[in-house]
């Protein structure tokens, strides 16, 4: 595991100015250019996902043709630090979501390798744990983002353009020095064998609806969560850092003991467990008084963390050898959740309105009923996948035993 810690430093590090504008996003939408509607709001937040969506899969694919991860990391990381820079400079709003559309693909090009790096180095029966180990860096820069742009933007929100940009300008120059790529077999696949390949092995709609779901409702969270805690709520952008950490940052450290439970447990029974609990959680913040908020959080991030490692790891074991790939799959199904998630959230929120209901807290029992329906509908296919890996688990141990 050694020669994952560096890869999974640097993914800690390009989640910090991703999540940085969470708690800053009334400031950089409305503050910064007045009279800005809701759903131009929501836009700041989705036409960074956008960007990450048309990435995800289309880079898996070409780093799996070329047989190279480094290759591309780099220049990703780049042209992620030039797009920060440019924002911070006022741009009319248009090209403000242009450069959000460059920087979400750029972030997204070197997450998915450097995740898929740390799979390719990692042994077939460490997988587990260092999919945890990747996740467990994902979700605590998350974290610890929201923290840091609350701190680094409550002067100045822009701020956070120009600690983002020198901050993944240093993680490319390590890149550079540190990243050494994997003896991986060419693959020749392209984009309509992917389909192909996915038609075929069914079985990860599973994985991929999960984290559809998941990262839908994380959208819904970072972008109007963000501004009902602002709006609605009327707390501070270091406060809503703060509601933002304590929910994420037991996602953070219980994502990679998670990671090691799925080498245990079945992956499928924690997926299944973690997104009826989320839902539950969802569901009852919109009923959250503001006294209370911070250990609400702290119960939810506990029940996401039995989400994330699980769904990589069923996602990683169902690709084969075409994990590239595969995980392009899975950051883009997750792209598209979490650049649907905003809009969908809008568009709730004026069909409540156009029918003369309150809007809150029935929104938040929408995407609630969204993570706890995605079980119900799935659970044939989990019930199918989880005797399948009891059956193939036992088989293993009779080997061993022999």
């Amino acid at each position: 595991m050694k020669r994952t810690w560096p890869i999974a430093l640097g993914i800690f590090l390009i989640m910090l100015p991703v999540t940085a504008v969470v708690p800053l996003l009334f400031e950089l939408t409305e503050g910064r250019f007045p009279g800005r509607s809701e759903l131009e709001r929501h836009l700041f937040m989705s036409a960074n996902m956008a960007g990450s969506l048309l990435a995800a899969l289309l880079v898996g694919v070409l780093s799996d043709h070329l047989a190279r991860r480094k290759l591309l990391i780099v220049p990703a990381l780049a042209i992620f630090s030039l797009a920060l820079f440019l924002m911070y400079v006022p741009w009319p709003y248009p090209v403000q979501l242009g450069f959000r559309f460059v920087e979400g693909a750029a972030h997204m090009t070197a997450l998915v390798l450097a995740m898929t790096m740390i799979s390719d180095i990692a042994r077939s029966e460490h997988k587990g744990r260092a999919m945890g180990l990747a996740g467990a860096a994902m979700s605590l820069g998350v974290a610890s983002g929201t923290v840091l742009g609350g701190r680094i933007g409550s002067e100045f929100a822009t701020s956070i353009f120009l600690f983002g940009g020198v901050l993944i300008a240093l993680v490319a120059l390590g890149a550079i020095l540190v990243l050494q790529d994997a003896r991986l077999a060419r693959s020749t696949e392209r984009l309509r064998e992917v389909l192909r390949l996915a038609a075929e092995r069914r079985a990860l709609i599973v994985p991929y609806a999960f984290t559809f779901i998941d990262r839908m409702t994380a959208g819904f969270i970072i972008s109007t969560v963000s501004l009902y805690f602002a709006t609605i709520l009327g707390l501070a952008p270091a406060q809503i850092g703060l509601a933002m950490a304590a929910f994420l940052l037991p996602y953070a450290f219980l994502t990679y003991p998670a990671g090691l439970l799925c080498e245990r447990i079945s992956p499928v029974l924690l997926m299944a467990i973690g997104s009826i609990f989320y839902g539950v959680f969802v569901v009852g913040l919109g009923f959250t008084p503001v006294g209370v908020i911070v250990p609400v959080m702290v119960a939810g991030g506990v029940a996401a963390a039995l989400m994330l490692a699980p769904s990589l790891v069923l996602t990683v074991r169902l690709s084969g050898p075409a994990q590239a790939t595969g995980m392009g799959g899975f950051h883009l199904t997750g792209s598209l959740g979490f650049m649907l998630g905003p809009l969908l959230s809008v568009a709730i929120l004026g069909l409540l309105r156009g029918a003369g209901l309150e809007p809150y807290p029935a929104v938040f029992v929408v995407f609630g009923l969204f993570e706890i329906l995605c079980v119900l509908v799935f659970l044939p296919w989990l019930i199918r996948l989880y005797r399948q890996r009891t059956v193939h688990r036992r088989s293993e141990l009779e080997i061993e035993g022999l």
